[in-house]
């Protein structure tokens, strides 16, 4: 049985659908611009197009990096790392109000969504944990399966550059894979699948079909996607969002600030596919919302992997093997009499 997360509660449903069991998988890549920094409107239009992602008969949509409220380009833009800054604290302040609390049922129509269209979704959010306290932002990954069960919530491992300004280093819990009908799927943030060891633990745990999520850049998905795809003998995904100067609203704070140092694309699409040979399915689409659909065919992973398969046949573990923690971290450990 799939890991089912650290997010319980009640199901939406009691009993997963079992999925058809075919050679083939129908994905959606949703490549969209944020209503930025507001977590409801964005929260509206990512259903919109995983409800056209449906309608398109796909059985899986992803969505970029931290698109739910959106990624934080404010940092770079406006002196980001001056030290106790009133204008970095007013915004990240209003940051954190947009930002997902899972235990608060703010992720609820997404997997409502996906009982009711039978489709899975990847998508970025900014998560604000009750379990780190409940004020701390992670950049998190989370995969809502066709059953509507929320299966994972990785917390990004090592926030990028100026990320760290606003997002917090998350753990390994989430390094997870999952089945989807006959391919078994995980996923990775950004410059996660840059680090050789986060990707080994998914191909160790039988992933092919790799998503990987981006704020959203042709530079950073164009050569990172084909060459995973080629490490891996796995089809990569990589969805990025998009960010224009005019994606700014007025409402929040320092919008105008943050205009005058920005450029007019701040973030480009760059969403892509790339079969286990390392050839494009979708080339990079960029400077545009769209949603872009294909087919993947589990056939041709097995073709790849009779000469290269990471962890199987080509695989020393006698010589080389890597240990995962898959601990959700915590800084309290309570442990209460039993009366």
């Amino acid at each position: 049985m799939p890991h089912t997360g650290t997010y319980e509660g009640n199901p939406i449903m009691s009993e997963q659908p079992e999925l058809q069991q075919k050679d083939s998988l129908a994905v959606g890549l949703a490549q969209i611009a944020p209503v930025w920094l507001q977590r409801e409107q964005t929260l509206e239009k990512m259903l919109s197009y995983a409800e056209r992602a449906a309608e398109e008969k796909c059985e899986l949509v992803a969505f970029g990096e931290a698109l739910l409220p959106g990624y934080p380009f404010w940092i770079e833009r406006t002196d980001g790392a001056r030290f106790d800054s009133d204008i970095q604290k007013e915004i990240h302040a209003f940051y954190a109000s947009q930002a997902v609390q899972i235990e608060a049922g703010h992720l609820d129509p997404f997997r409502r969504l996906a009982v009711e269209k039978k489709i899975a979704l990847m998508l970025g959010c900014i998560e604000r944990p009750a379990d780190r306290g409940g004020h701390s932002l992670y950049c998190s990954l989370v995969y809502i399966d066709a059953g509507g069960h929320l299966q994972t919530a990785h917390r990004k491992l090592m926030p990028t550059y100026e990320e760290r300004l606003t997002w917090s280093p998350g753990d390994g819990h989430g390094l997870r894979t999952h089945r989807l009908g006959a391919f078994t799927v995980g996923g990775l943030n950004c410059w996660e699948n840059w680090m050789p060891l986060a990707r080994a633990s998914l191909y160790a745990q039988g992933e092919d079909l790799h998503v990987a999520l981006w704020p959203g850049s042709d530079r950073l998905t164009t050569d990172v996607t084909r060459f995973i795809a080629m490490e891996s003998r796995s089809y990569v995904l990589s969805v990025g969002g998009l960010m224009r100067r005019e994606d700014i609203p007025p409402e929040i704070p320092h919008a105008r600030l943050i205009r005058e140092g920005s450029e007019e694309m701040l973030a480009n699409g760059g969403s892509c596919l790339a079969g286990p040979d390392g050839k494009w399915v979708i080339e990079p689409a960029v400077e545009k919302e769209i949603l872009l659909v294909a087919v993947v065919e589990h056939r041709r992973v097995r073709r790849e992997r009779q000469n290269f398969d990471p962890s199987g046949h080509y695989s020393r573990p006698d010589v080389a093997r890597l240990k995962l923690n898959r601990t959700r971290q915590s800084t309290i450990d309570i442990r209460d009499d039993v009366l």
